[in-house]
């Protein structure tokens, strides 16, 4: 059994703005520890992302796209950040769509997670997608990315050669590995 962690608590003390970008802020700040000490706090604020699993005859969809923090191609799901006040459910059919053309019947929830709580607030949404209509794809002017349907075993290569090694989408593969042996996921 767990033992009440309360106790272990951080307090702010100060917070510092340091950034504000168009996409993150970074702050400062200034905790006191559960021992009376202190300690400083790097903290990036990120309003949110949603991404989606889309499944079409047995193959996701999936956008190749050059990570600049990585220096080099990632393929992951369909993703975004959120806009402010939006519903995440409302970002991923925008998103699905902006960056592969296909709009959804029906979005489920699978799961939702915080990308990185160490330093990070991001907390990430991701849908399954249902009864897929192809449409045109309207990638944002920054955007540039080829969209892709690939197999399962294709994924799992992908996997392996780290061309697939982003949280969402290995969950997302993960995901769809479940589906294929249960009918369930």
């Amino acid at each position: 059994m767990l033992k009440k962690t309360e106790q272990y608590e951080e307090r702010t003390i100060e917070s510092k703005p340091i950034f504000a970008g168009k996409v993150i802020s970074l702050q400062v700040d200034t905790v006191q520890l559960p021992d009376g000490g202190t300690a400083t706090r790097e903290i990036v604020k990120h309003p949110g992302a949603a991404a989606v699993l889309a499944l079409i005859d047995d193959k996701m969809l999936v956008v190749e796209q050059y990570r600049k923090p990585l220096e080099k191609f990632q393929v992951e799901i369909p993703a975004g950040k959120l806009d402010p006040g939006e519903d995440p459910i409302v970002a991923a059919a925008r998103e699905l769509e902006e960056e592969t053309g296909y709009r959804a019947g029906s979005l489920k929830p699978l799961s939702a997670f915080y990308t990185s709580p160490g330093f990070a607030d991001e907390k990430l949404y991701v849908y399954i997608a249902e009864q897929l209509v192809k449409g045109e794809s309207r990638p944002d002017d920054d955007e540039f990315l080829n969209v892709e349907a690939i197999t399962f075993e294709q994924a799992q290569q992908y996997i392996r050669e780290e061309r697939i090694s982003d949280a969402k989408t290995l969950l997302a593969v993960y995901a769809w590995q479940l589906y294929r042996l249960t009918g369930e996921i």
